[in-house]
This record gives structure tokens, sequence and C-alpha cells, in this order.
């Protein structure tokens, strides 16, 4: 356990009030915001937004959204978020393919058909990370990853940018009980490929490039909002299926989230960390 930083390996805490929707919010734009939320009708995709719309006007629009879903969470979404919620939105308009982080499958447990969870090792990898400590969970989420898209947009050392990944992680850690989740939120961004050797420094201060050692994770799919109720809940199943829970950090677990929070089925994963 590293209680002082983010790392994969039992780093970093989370806040665990309630990650509701804008804890998804920031979580799970990186994968994408091609849903219909983005449009009048409720069916467009982005790309037909994109072509349908100026692009003052597009820029407006996502603002907007973002700024009525923040609203919600006693989170006020500034002005200058517009250009980099654009981009990321867009990927820098079509230019970047969001990548996943890679790993290797282990194996699966199966019961009736359905995955009960995954084993998956990750190799070491750099990550930016940044820890925030706000009075909810969602708050902390969401100005946290405010903070590293306008890294991901232009705010580093390349004044470049560099890319979406997805997933996105929250590194949460709980009492002994698993009942409350910590006052620490650390939201965490996957260096790209192309970055991993040489990743570009942040000009914020509060953000870290960090180095994470290879990991084994036990991971199980969940879907809809992520929130103090269903991060306990999902942590107390997957310590029910798993057949060995004793091998994994025991205070200290991962949400990944991987699909646009506007749609109706929200994608999901809670990690549990294989002790070292």
């Amino acid at each position: 356990m590293h209680p002082g930083n983010c790392r994969m390996n039992g780093g970093g805490g989370l806040d665990g009030r309630d990650e509701s929707v804008f804890g998804t919010i920031t979580l799970e734009d990186l994968e994408s915001f091609s849903e219909d939320q983005l449009s009048d009708s409720g069916n467009g995709s982005l790309e037909e937004e994109s072509e349908t719309m100026e692009d003052e006007g597009q820029q407006d629009r996502l603002l907007r959204y973002w700024q009525d879903a923040a609203r919600g969470h006693q989170v006020e979404v500034p002005r200058d978020m517009a250009d980099p919620i654009q981009q990321i939105t867009s990927n820098n308009n079509g230019q970047h393919d969001r990548e996943r982080v890679p790993f290797t499958l282990i194996t699966h447990k199966e019961k009736c058909g359905d995955v009960l969870y995954e084993k998956r090792h990750y190799e070491k990898a750099h990550w930016a990370c940044i820890t925030v400590h706000e009075d909810t969970y969602e708050q902390s989420i969401c100005y946290g990853f405010m903070k590293l898209m306008r890294y991901i947009c232009q705010q580093n050392s390349s004044g470049t940018y560099l890319g979406m990944t997805i997933p996105i992680l929250t590194v949460i850690r709980t009492d002994e009980n698993h009942s409350v989740l910590s006052s620490d939120v650390t939201v965490a961004y996957y260096l790209p490929t192309e970055y991993q050797a040489q990743p570009p420094q942040p000009s914020d201060t509060e953000i870290s490039i960090e180095e994470w050692p290879a990991t084994t994770v036990y991971t199980r799919a969940f879907a809809g909002a992520t929130n103090e109720v269903t991060i306990i809940n999902e942590i107390r199943t997957m310590a029910e299926v798993l057949d060995s829970p004793a091998i994994c950090v025991n205070d200290s677990f991962i949400v990944a989230g991987y699909t646009n929070p506007a749609a109706v089925n929200r994608q999901n994963e809670i990690w549990f960390l294989e002790q070292p």
C-alpha cells in the first residue's frame, strides 16, 4: 500500500459520499459523449451533430450541458472549460482514437453463463493523477476531472492535445467494514502509448505524473450510476464472488468508468487489487 498517492497497487484515496451523476460524468466522459443528450431530438450522434451544428453553437451547447449537469451537485463549470469540453467530446475533431488501457486477461469466473469477474494483469505505466478534497464526493470528482481535462487539452509541456484514454479510474479507500468511503478523491488518466516513455508535464502543480507498478486486478462489471451506495454494494458483491478475497488489498479499490454518463446503461467496473 502507498496511501500517500494514487498508485494502482493500493494508493490514493477517494471520498465517498455520492458519486451519483456528476461523479460518473467526470469518469465516463472520456469514453464518449456521442449519445443523444447532445441533440435536441435525443437521437443524433456526436458525428451527426458536428455536421449540423456550427462550431460556436456546438461549443455553447456542450458547455450548457455540462453546466446543467454540474449544478445538480453544487458545481459550477466555468466558461474557460468550453474549449477542453469540445476537444474531449470530439476527441480533437476526430484526429485521435480513444485508446484503451492495455491488459492481459489471465482468467475469469462464470456462473450460469454470466461472468462474475475477470482476473487481469496490467503492466507498469504512467498515469496523470490528482487528489481532491471537496465537501462532497461528486464535487471532488468534478473538479479533479476538469483539471485533468485542461492537462489533456494542451495545458502540458508539449502544448498539444494528448488524446483520450479509457477507462478513467478513481481510487477509493474504505473503512475496515467497507461501509464508509474516505474523504479524499483521486482521479487518474492513463497516458496514451506515444507519451508513456516521456510523459508531458502538467502546468497545474496539483497534477502529478506517477509510474504505477505492474499490477494484477480482479474486475467485475456493473451498470448504472456510481454513488456511495452502489460502490459499497459492488465492493461487497465482489468480495462474495471472489474465491480468495483475502489475497486482495482490503481498504483500497478502484472504480473504472467506460461510458457516457448520459447513456441509459452506463458501463463501469469495480477493481480489487491483488496484494503485491
